[in-house]
């Protein structure tokens, strides 16, 4: 169903080279340039700073190009190559003093377009990096295909397809999947059930899992797939709407996740679980007030039918928890009050165990892919305090509201299970390099990271 890069990694005779270096190895360089070469380069002031490009004249029309690096390369140093190279040429980025993985990647990202339902705007040339590692390849594929389910208007991904897409990336890989819906659904999954009753697209979730040695960790991921929100009876402003055909990010980048992990045959167990609804205005949607059951045996009272994301969640992590994890992730665009004080770059971050959230955080500081942690602050746990109920799942106060959601949730994760909860913008608002506006798997690198660490860690060190 989703495209793949744009960016090919091919190996063309007739490419052309790209030099990427650092300040210091200027001098260098042009001493194994010709004359001609070398007085282009001078003449053009090139530096070496980060992003810039010198194309060198032949008689023929370009020789080669030169490629600044910077003093610090990550991949957004290589993030809008596609648009400062020629098209119709075929150019081959030769190995330097940078990671080529992280070149593979800002390359790959920066050239994705979203061109399901229009032509391309343009054709982009061709860059292929010598030596990229097939880890670069794998997260890129996963990267794109998270964007593509996000960017996908949601007339074609409502939460039927939303779960094909989950089964057919199950199957790709041989993992045992099932959909849970109808009366299954409706008493197993009361909160996510009653979310999803207003639509004529009924509620689904889509499970699977895959690795079967009972050696290895077992990682349970679970994504919040709400393929539009309307905000139910509470009704969102017209504006408020224009992008909530994104808020299933949260599944988007649990199926990415999880692609990433199969594809990378790491050595864990997994299961997947991504609540696939509607949230929308009918006789039979979820009114202001009401009470709900859910699969944890709580009664939870309704304070905003636009705080639905948390019930959506609520029942899986309940079920993902019953086999014990070794690390339970969910990942939601569950707040616009984490946006509010993270901005939409830094997706928030919380946890109820150190080492879970000190991996995410260090494995996201490498992957260029940064979490902030937010505080589960037990102060306000009282703020979901209901009348009628066991809990409201909104507070009266109009603070805090990221930490009042992450707080509904850990009701729902039994004491001992290592948790995160990731709450996520899932969107680029412009472009910028390796960033192309529009859907984006923002934690998906951070978490395939982190999975990494813990199963390279023995068994001993994990608990």
């Amino acid at each position: 169903m989703p495209a793949q890069p744009n960016s090919t990694d091919i190996n063309s005779r007739s490419s052309l080279p790209v030099h990427a270096l650092r300040p210091g190895e200027i001098e260098h360089f042009l001493t194994d340039l010709n004359e001609t070469e070398a007085a282009y380069l001078r003449a053009h002031d090139f530096s070496g700073k980060a992003a810039s490009v010198v194309l060198l004249p032949s008689p023929e029309g370009i020789s080669r190009a030169v490629l600044g690096l910077g003093d610090h390369p990550g991949p957004a140093t290589f993030g809008d190559l596609h648009k400062k190279l020629p098209n119709g040429i075929d150019w081959t980025l030769l190995p330097g003093s940078y990671d080529p993985g992280e070149a593979y990647l800002g390359i790959t990202l920066g050239a994705y377009r979203f061109d399901r339902f229009r032509k391309p705007d343009a054709k982009l040339p061709h860059i292929s990096v010598q030596n990229a590692p097939d880890r670069a390849k794998r997260l890129a594929e996963a990267v794109c295909f998270a964007r593509d389910l996000v960017n996908m208007p949601a007339n074609h991904l409502g939460p039927a397809e939303l779960a094909d897409a989950g089964e057919a990336l199950a199957r790709r890989h041989g993992a045992r999947s099932r959909r849970i819906r109808g009366a299954e659904l409706a008493s197993g999954y009361p909160a996510l059930h009653a979310v999803g009753a207003g639509s004529d697209r009924k509620p689904e979730i889509l499970q699977f899992s895959w690795g079967e040695n009972p050696s290895h960790p077992l990682i349970s991921l679970c994504g919040k797939g709400v393929c539009f929100d309307s905000g139910g009876y509470d009704l969102k402003p017209s504006a408020a709407m224009l992008r909530m055909k994104k808020d299933m990010g949260g599944a988007a980048i649990t199926l990415g996740v999880a692609q990433a992990i199969m594809a990378l045959d790491l050595p864990v167990r997994l299961e997947v679980r991504i609540g696939c609804v509607e949230n929308s205005v009918s006789g039979h949607a979820m009114r202001p007030l009401d009470v709900l059951a859910t699969r944890a045996g709580l009664t939870v009272e309704v304070g905003n039918t636009d705080a639905e994301g948390r019930l959506v969640l609520a029942d899986m992590l309940t079920d993902a928890a019953d086999a014990k994890p070794d690390w339970l992730i969910d990942f939601a665009t569950l707040t616009g009050a984490a946006r509010v004080a993270l901005g939409p770059e830094l997706p928030a971050l919380f946890a109820n165990d150190d080492r879970l959230a000190d991996a995410l955080i260090a494995s996201g500081t490498a992957a260029h892919d940064p979490l902030w942690q937010l505080p589960l602050w037990h102060g306000y746990e009282s703020w979901l305090h209901s009348k009628i109920a066991d809990m409201n799942t909104v507070a009266p106060k109009p603070f805090s509201g990221a930490i009042v959601a992450a707080l509904f949730l850990k009701r729902f994760v039994p004491a001992g299970i290592a948790w995160a909860h990731i709450d996520t913008y899932a969107w680029n608002d412009s472009t910028t390099p390796g960033k192309p506006e529009g859907g984006e798997a923002q934690s998906l690198m951070a978490t395939v990271g982190a999975i990494e660490y813990l199963a390279s860690i023995s068994v001993s060190e994990r608990s």
